[in-house]
């Protein structure tokens, strides 16, 4: 082969071993990865007169397989975040968290540290804690979640998959609802920790892997006083941890109503356990008045059942279900019914 240096050879070996059999180790010989290829059946690709270009664009097309990945990284912990950082340092800016098994494209490795992107976010997080090559590819294939994706704003959601079904709610466009089963002319869903039904011609399903969550600083208007700049910030340090019906703890397990009241509870303001007792309580405002700190509710079949709280930027963190965990979504992922001021500034 000409032009052709011993990570090219070990890049594509790795990526073909990986799209085959997803399970050979990252780092090999040159000898000992022709004597791989030739085991099964293809030490003819170490005779063939391959450029270094042509490989690399061989082993990119195999990785690029892999739920749109070119070279994925999957986040390996103790099941806490992966935090991500804008420099390679531990000392770097927090700028994201991965959720452990999160994937990410892997843009370089250094000293220790990937350069990554996921999701909207790009940073560098510590290769300790960090699968790529075919480790990444046999740990991801028991990962991938099947997602449902609103086509449009708007989005019925129903108690029963039929048109005669009350609407229990409302989702935005590129909303991802839990994927339960297809029903063929519907979807069987779960929003927040409900079950419920979509029609399919309305969305998309797709195959994919969790991804990061941006941690940028908010950008606070002229009048935010600082107690709801702390109460967001405190609140976005749980982000990722589980959800739990009736739970109370903010790192072993909570519910929507509970994460709100915890939270709230930080900074002397006290609320009432459940969502629909929440709603009764402060001062009602509107979607175009709501700031850090503020309330969000939502109802099924009129009624509220789910609450979270206002972050900035159109954005709710909130205590979702068990599949997710505490999460950041947009305001209006679901319809608002109620938006509710507690803080008195």
């Amino acid at each position: 082969m000409k032009n052709v240096r011993i990570q090219n050879i070990v890049r594509f070996m790795a990526t073909a071993m990986a799209v085959c059999f997803a399970a050979v180790p990252m780092r090999v010989s040159a000898a000992s990865a022709e004597k791989l290829f030739a085991s099964v059946g293809a030490a003819s690709m170490f005779s063939m007169d391959y450029s270094a270009e042509e490989l690399v664009a061989f082993a990119d097309a195999g990785q690029g397989a892999h739920w749109g990945y070119t070279n994925l990284g999957i986040a390996n912990t103790d099941g806490s975040n992966l935090n991500v950082r804008e420099t390679p340092s531990t000392s770097g800016k927090l700028v994201g968290k991965m959720r452990n098994h999160a994937g990410c494209e892997v843009l370089e490795i250094e000293d220790g540290w990937a350069k990554i992107t996921s999701g909207e976010v790009e940073g560098y997080v510590s290769c300790d804690y960090l699968l790529v090559g075919a480790d990444a590819v046999t740990v991801a294939k028991s990962l991938v979640e099947t997602v449902v994706i609103a086509k449009e704003n708007g989005l019925n959601v129903r108690q029963e998959p039929s048109t005669d079904s009350q609407v229990m709610t409302q989702v935005a466009k590129g909303e991802e609802l839990e994927f339960i089963e297809d029903l063929e002319d519907w979807i069987h869903v779960m929003v927040d920790d409900e079950d419920a039904y979509v029609f399919s011609d309305y969305v998309t399903v797709e195959t994919k892997l969790d991804t990061a969550v941006t941690m940028s600083e908010l950008l606070y208007g002229n009048g935010v006083s600082d107690i709801r700049v702390d109460i967001v910030e405190y609140a976005k340090q749980f982000l990722g941890n589980p959800y739990k019906y009736g739970g109370t703890s903010l790192t072993k397990g909570i519910d929507c109503s509970g994460f709100v009241q915890a939270v709230y509870k930080k900074f002397g303001i006290k609320l009432e356990r459940s969502s629909s007792a929440q709603a009764t309580k402060g001062t009602k405002i509107s979607t175009s008045e709501l700031l850090p700190g503020d309330l969000v509710f939502y109802s099924k079949n009129g009624s509220i059942n789910h609450v979270a709280l206002y972050i900035g930027g159109g954005q709710v963190i909130h205590a979702s279900c068990e599949k997710y965990g505490i999460r950041i979504s947009k305001y209006n992922y679901r319809t608002p019914t109620k938006c509710v001021r507690m803080i008195n500034d």
